[in-house]
């Protein structure tokens, strides 16, 4: 992009406002245009200012930073988020990539490395601190791993081209359970459907060849 990359900082802490001002200033690659205390102030200056990248806190008090990544994504906003916090637990880096947030970065990261997110946020590129990125590698190895032995029972036996009724007989169990325990396989594995189900637990080695 052409010029410095325009930035709105939402935090709820002035001082930590003020050092992300001074640092991003003193170079000619950024431009603060605005700041926000919380995230209902941040969706409203969006609005107005259209900056190129918003660095957002989290957990504010007047508004979360979770809810107006959301809204400025229901909204259709220009802008990407950059979140930038002190929270590393799996549900707040979920939460946050879930709502259209574009990176993820702990606000111990090196300036150097802050800066470097900050660009790669403006031309759409996701950034995550590498604490973080491990998490979520971590996170999504460990749910897509946790099938549950019956869930893998019934997929084994979805493999085989059995239906639902036949696979409730085998197993002296209801089709009703059939069906619940294959709803949690496709949300453990992101698929919709039976034969998508099958693909991706035998891509990943969760369903024997033989």
């Amino acid at each position: 992009m052409s010029g410095p990359v325009r930035l709105l900082l939402v935090d709820d802490h002035p001082v930590v406002r003020d050092g992300l001002r001074g640092m991003c200033e003193a170079s000619d690659d950024f431009h603060v245009v605005g700041e926000a205390a919380d995230g209902v102030e941040a969706v409203r200056l969006v609005g107005s200012l259209d900056p190129d990248v918003v660095l957002m806190d989290l957990r504010m008090a007047g508004g979360s930073g979770v809810e107006a990544i959301a809204e400025l994504g229901r909204r259709g906003a220009r802008a990407h988020v950059l979140v930038l916090t002190t929270y590393d637990t799996d549900r707040d880096i979920m939460a946050a990539l879930d709502a259209g947030a574009t990176g993820y970065l702990l606000k111990d990261a090196p300036r150097d490395e802050l800066f470097s997110a900050i660009r790669a946020a403006a031309a759409g590129e996701s950034v995550l601190s590498p604490a973080v990125a491990t998490r979520v590698v971590s996170r999504v190895r460990s749910s897509s791993d946790a099938l549950s032995g019956r869930e893998q029972e019934i997929l084994a036996l979805v493999a085989k081209g059995r239906s639902n009724r036949e696979i409730a007989a085998s197993l002296f169990v209801s089709e009703a359970t059939v069906k619940t325990h294959l709803a949690h396989a496709y949300d453990k594995l992101g698929v919709k459907d039976r034969a998508a189900a099958v693909a991706v637990a035998y891509e990943r080695g969760l369903l024997g060849r033989g």
